[in-house]
């Protein structure tokens, strides 16, 4: 079901192979060989086309993000368009925590578009909004590739509570799945429970796990990116222990983990610091971004718990004033509830 990145093993193909699906007539697949120079591989967009079970997926984005969507739609329920109904669409999107920013610019973008597109009907200027709120969303769409590294070292932070070590868990399910070699490191030594929960996902998903107890996270973490290249594994998990980003005591031990990382693997590791944040927390949620980024230099993000959301707005906030990319949302517990972040998906969802 995920289609969020693409291993890169580069193994030469026989001259008269076929082309895979999707492949320009007459290009090299990636990993391909020109005399003595490697084709450098490129990362595959996300597919275009919708399959069944993508459907089912935004079938349940759309209910996870109902309560959000159900008071910006309501708007749209008069007869013709009028200035309340940019009051009223104004009030509605800051309720739903897109910002003073992103509102600002949403409005007035739909009503450039409304007045040069002749519009008449408040449904028009809903669709207006939709294509306005994807173009604002659409930066944030990028897939996570592996195997231009090896290991490849993903670092994964957040607040206590925002679901990190259960996404670390789906992504360490779906990598395995998907015939990746991976490495835990349970650098969050501070809480008995959650290197307990990240042994588990190991014995889940039959990878292995370095993990101390009451050992230096930042050790942990050398440790495991150490044993990932003498190994050879392709990725390499590292979990940190959460904090909120006020406690900057903890978030200079961040740092340090960063940087004995990039000693323990000078190749550019880690290749991606993730940040894991709960969607219900709206406008707190761009807080975050903006501390972690501005400690750790973020490369993505995991966005969870939209379903039930009234908050699901802060995408907007967030593509508006801190463009980190969206690697996964999540609208559920079960494994299947994370998925690739899409941005049409997502207005569509939104405001459905």
């Amino acid at each position: 079901m995920f289609s969020f990145f693409k291993k890169k093993v580069p193994v030469p193909p026989p001259a008269t192979a076929p082309a895979p699906p999707g492949a320009i007539p007459g290009s090299l697949a990636p990993g391909s060989l020109i005399g003595s120079a490697l084709v450098t591989p490129i990362a595959i967009p996300l597919p275009q086309a919708t399959p069944f079970e993508r459907e089912r997926w935004v079938d349940k984005l759309k209910s996870g993000l109902r309560k959000t969507g159900a008071s910006i739609s309501g708007v749209f329920s008069g007869a013709q368009i009028t200035e309340e109904l940019y009051e009223d669409l104004e009030a509605a999107l800051l309720m739903a925590d897109t910002g003073v920013k992103a509102t600002q610019h949403l409005l007035d973008v739909v009503k450039a578009r409304v007045k040069s597109s002749g519009a008449t009907h408040p449904v028009q200027v809903k669709n207006i909004l939709v294509e306005a709120l994807t173009l604002l969303l659409e930066p944030l769409e990028k897939p996570l590739v592996i195997g231009e590294y090896k290991p490849t070292v993903i670092m994964v932070t957040g607040v206590n509570g925002a679901g990190k070590t259960t996404s670390i868990g789906k992504l360490t399910r779906h990598l395995a799945d998907s015939g990746a070699t991976v490495l835990l490191a349970a650098a969050d030594t501070f809480r008995a429970a959650a290197r307990e929960q990240l042994s588990i996902w190991a014995d889940r998903n039959t990878v292995e796990i370095v993990s101390q107890e009451g050992g230096d996270p930042a050790a942990v973490a050398f440790d495991a990116v150490s044993a990932g290249k003498a190994r050879g594994k392709d990725v390499v998990l590292v979990d940190t222990a959460g904090r909120l980003p006020t406690q900057l005591h903890l978030m200079e031990e961040l740092r340090k983990i960063k940087r004995v990382i990039q000693k323990a693997d000078p190749n550019g590791a880690p290749q991606e610091v993730l940040l894991v944040i709960d969607g219900n927390t709206g406008q707190n949620a761009l807080s975050q971004v903006k501390s972690f980024d501005d400690a750790l230099q973020l490369t993505g993000l995991i966005i969870t718990k939209l379903d039930g959301t009234a908050k699901g707005g802060v995408l907007a906030a967030i593509a508006q004033e801190r463009p980190v990319p969206v690697y996964f949302i999540g609208v559920g517990e079960q494994l299947e509830d994370l998925e690739t972040f899409n941005a049409r998906e997502f207005a569509q969802a939104l405001l459905s």
